[in-house]
């Protein structure tokens, strides 16, 4: 091999280790870029550039909200700092809050995505899960992640997971952390506890967005939701904001509408028998 093919191959194994091409042709650079004099508290901002060189922001693709619900969702997480979201399921609670996150981590306005919830399963537990913590929490992600990657593409994704742009964290292990140009996000909070709810609410930190997902009927914890509680307390507080979907508002599709208010209805007959 001659010195310089040798030196060229050095070369080229050096740019793969630092850029990752995507499967949308757009080349991540995640290491810290220079300081930008117009925003100097973002210290630790990412880059994300496309080949041809133009502006990161062209590169966002648009969001579509379904719904004037979704819309004003979608509007709440941008003027607001700490957004509830409530209602039934296939309302598009994920799916809009992973696309304002991706949007918001594409254009530079944060620095990382933090995903958490309760360790808290449906019905009987899957049991001991192998492999290392984030291994173990990945089917609790899987959802969130696949609404991430409908909205940024698989390789801009996967890259920032590799880089550490996104994370999952255990809500049981938030405590003490302080999280500054971030948007986290706190998914299925209805089997939150008051304790665990207020300990996440206070990890916020500056210039961060916190969006809580829950549906109040699909609680699996015996004791008085935090989700409820959490509500009850900071709905008042500036920079709040409360956003509540309807059985209108479900896009999944139509029979998911029907066997959800089916099932309510008849919890809402039992709950009026007992009472008597």
């Amino acid at each position: 091999m001659s010195r310089k093919h040798g030196r060229a191959k050095r070369q080229k194994n050096k740019l793969q280790k630092m850029d990752y091409l995507s499967e949308d042709n757009v080349v991540i650079d995640f290491h810290s870029s220079p300081h930008n004099d117009s925003c100097p508290s973002r210290h630790s901002r990412k880059n994300l550039s496309h080949q041809s060189n133009t502006s990161p922001a062209k590169n966002i693709k648009p969001i579509q909200a379904m719904n004037e619900a979704q819309d004003l969702f979608m509007s709440a997480i941008s003027t607001h700092t700490l957004i509830f979201s409530l209602g039934p399921a296939g309302t598009g609670k994920s799916y809009c809050t992973a696309a304002m996150a991706a949007k918001a981590l594409l254009a530079g306005d944060i620095d990382r995505i933090i995903f958490t919830r309760p360790a808290v399963e449906a019905g009987n537990g899957m049991g001991f899960l192998p492999g290392k913590l984030d291994e173990k929490f990945d089917p609790y992600f899987s959802v969130f992640k696949s609404c991430l990657i409908a909205n940024a593409g698989r390789g801009v994704i996967e890259c920032a997971i590799k880089n550490g742009n996104i994370s999952v964290e255990p809500l049981a292990y938030m405590r003490g952390k302080t999280y500054d140009h971030a948007f986290v996000v706190l998914d299925e909070a209805q089997n939150c506890t008051p304790e665990e709810m207020k300990m996440f609410m206070t990890r916020i930190g500056r210039q961060s967005t916190v969006v809580i997902n829950g549906d109040l009927s699909q609680k699996d914890i015996r004791c008085y939701s935090g989700l409820h509680d959490a509500i009850s307390r900071v709905h008042d507080v500036k920079g709040v904001y409360v956003h509540e979907f309807d059985y209108e508002d479900i896009v999944r599709s139509d029979i998911v509408k029907d066997i959800i208010m089916c099932y309510d209805d008849t919890e809402q007959q039992m709950r009026e028998y007992c009472s008597r």
